[in-house]
């Protein structure tokens, strides 16, 4: 887990203690200033005395500022801040003490307003970090101890008393009651538990006292994912918002030549200073960070994990989606209907064998044997040398016998002699079972489609301009036909291995961006291969595959929403940065028109960079994301 700092400050989103200085003695100056002009005091010496403290200002906050960007300027930086340091030391000059001290009123109440917009967009983030204990209850006997959450080792029973927060991944071993997912899983309600049943670090204990058996330790737990995740992903940089940067640094330049051509044109270094200060691009480069980090606390909210923020801005450009067909167009819960046995093999030995060997394998298949298993009440035998290859099936040792558990197609392309011995086809899933080189028993099983699959497909096309809807599957092509009809999608590739579904996805994106959706567990590299990988379902890793994003419930609205906070994203961030950008370019005008006087300027500049930051907190503020699927 993180420690105690890095969970109260998960990200660098405070401001210094000097900018805050910095404004408040800014406003104390122009305050004092406004004060002795009122007065009418004489002039001390040369200097008015009204400007001492604007002098003052200047000389211990503006001369750090012009160092400290100077020195930027000599690595290259040649960024929006090279316009008021100019502006700064122009206004210097000039004797336009007012407006100087308004433009280090302007660079240090602009990183005290980031911050606090940061902050206020970071609001999941920092919500998910206070909420974690820093001890935990460890039980020993009849006794309990509090212990570190990194102390917690795998198979500790862990107490959590009514109202508390889970400490780490674990098993209920006594107790009963219910928790509060839903900083997890996006869903509001409380989620009962009772002996065997999962716990999820991070939920919220209900009234009653748990005992849990610790899965995995705290910083392997889901909620420490959830954190790591998150805090990476407000640190990476997405194109939009290097596009920012370039275009500060593009902006820079030209506001210059446009400050001077105003200034040499008519004679008045005023208006060559008013350009200046009214010219700095604060809303693109502010709004544009603010924007991302509000949409993916949005998304957390939800139960969307955003790994690689570039999903948000890719998602709105994509123009095909592919899906993997078991856990994502179906419910991913399989059941066994059927067990055709070969010749001689003893339907329950079979079953046990399987089952054994099923155990090591994170397959949805695997867990519909093993049920069949336990339903049946058989006792599972050991396994040595498991191995399962992606595409190829899983093999081992069991009792004695070489088991290996693979697919029709597979197993035909090895030893095309073996077709006599397989029962036909049928409708639904199938796997079949190998003993020691000889065809055993062929599994049946049913995985219902989503009851929504339908209307989503639809609707990806009519709301979110989805060209071509693709299936993809490495199951037979009967249930892949089966399912399509069902949901309406009219192109499907079925018996792929992983190695094909990365060259369909490729070939794809080739053509256009694409959206691959995929239930994570042997779909990584078709996800890593797409322009956008959405990996589904809450036992998919958070951080292990390679998604882009992670829904932790399986639920094609989930998608939808995901799909809508990326598009208003995007349309925030323009709006905020080009409005802002145009805003500034108008006021320029006015500026190099003799319009607008330097401390105007400031002003006004100050006021557009309040209105971008508060357009880029929409999404914080408003709460809700308007969704059109049901």
């Amino acid at each position: 887990m993180e420690t105690s700092a890095q969970q109260k400050h998960p990200s660098k989103i405070v401001p210094s203690r000097w900018s805050w200085a910095l404004c408040l003695a800014g406003l104390l100056a122009i305050a004092t200033h406004f004060a002795l002009v009122l007065a009418h005091f004489p002039n001390f010496y040369s200097v008015a005395l009204a400007d001492v403290p604007l002098l003052a200002v200047i000389g211990v906050g503006g001369i750090p500022l012009v160092l400290q960007i100077a020195r930027r300027l000599l690595r290259g930086d040649f960024g929006a801040d090279l316009l008021a340091v100019l502006a700064l030391v122009t206004g210097a000059v000039l004797g336009e003490y007012l407006a100087a001290v308004l433009i280090i009123l302007m660079l240090a109440g602009g990183k005290t307003l980031e911050a606090y917009a940061v902050r206020k967009a970071s609001s999941v983030l920092r919500a998910l970090a206070e909420r974690m204990p820093s001890t935990a209850h460890r039980k020993r006997g009849d006794k309990t101890e509090d212990i570190a959450l990194a102390e917690i080792a795998i198979g500790d029973e862990i107490v959590v008393f009514p109202h508390e927060t889970a400490p780490v991944d674990g098993i209920v071993l006594q107790g009963q009651g219910s928790m509060d997912e839903s900083y997890l899983t996006g869903e509001p309600y409380r989620v009962a538990k009772a002996t065997g049943a999962a716990v999820l670090s991070g939920a919220i204990n209900g009234e009653a006292v748990l005992v849990i058996r610790a899965e995995k330790l705290a910083h392997d737990s889901r909620y420490a994912q959830i954190m790591g995740v998150m805090q990476e992903a407000e640190q990476k940089r997405p194109t939009l918002r290097r596009l920012g940067d370039q275009i500060g640094a593009v902006f820079a330049p030209l506001a210059f030549v446009c400050a001077l051509g105003a200034g040499l044109l008519t004679g008045d270094p005023t208006r060559f200073l008013a350009v200046l200060v009214v010219a700095t691009p604060c809303p693109l480069l502010i709004a544009i960070p603010i924007t991302l980090i509000s949409a993916i606390s949005m998304a957390a909210r939800r139960g969307i994990i955003i790994k690689d923020p570039t999903v948000l801005e890719r998602l709105p450009t994509c123009r095909t989606a592919i899906f993997d067909k078991t856990g994502t167009l179906t419910y991913g819960q399989p059941e066994l209907t059927d067990i055709l046995v070969g010749t001689g093999v003893d339907r329950d030995a079979i079953l046990r064998s399987a089952a054994s060997l099923e155990r090591y394998s994170k397959h949805p298949l695997a867990q519909a044997i093993l049920a069949a298993a336990q339903n049946e009440k058989l006792l599972l035998v050991d396994v040595v040398r498991v191995s399962e290859k992606p595409g190829q099936g899983l093999t081992g040792f069991v009792a004695g016998h070489d088991v290996r558990v693979t697919h029709r197609k597979k197993l035909l392309q090895e030893e095309p002699a073996l077709l006599s011995s397989l029962p036909p086809t049928a409708p639904g899933l199938e796997c079949i079972v190998m003993v020691d080189g000889h065809y055993a028993a062929t599994f049946h099983f049913r995985d219902a489609p989503r009851s929504d699959g339908k209307r989503f497909i639809g609707h990806l096309a009519l709301s979110h301009h989805f060209n071509k809807i693709m299936l993809v599957s490495g199951d037979r092509d009967s249930e892949v036909t089966y399912l399509a009809d069902l949901l309406g999608i009219t192109e499907t590739l079925s018996s792929q291995s992983p190695e094909q579904k990365v060259a369909i996805v490729r070939a794809e994106t080739a053509k256009a961006p694409t959206l691959f959706m995929g239930d994570g567990i042997n779909d990584a590299p078709a996800l890593a291969s797409a322009t956008v990988g959405l990996a589904f379902g809450q036992h998919s890793s958070v951080t292990a595959e390679a998604a882009g994003a992670v829904i932790l419930e399986s639920s094609l609205t989930k998608v939808d929403e995901l799909l809508h906070i990326s598009k208003t994203m995007r349309r925030i961030m323009l709006e905020s940065a080009l409005g802002g950008m145009a805003l500034s370019l108008i006021a320029m005008g006015f500026a190099a028109g003799g319009f607008i006087t330097p401390v105007m300027g400031a002003l006004l500049q100050e006021v557009i960079d309040v209105l971008a930051i508060a357009n880029a907190l929409r999404l914080t503020w408003g709460g809700k994301i308007a969704t059109d699927f049901r």
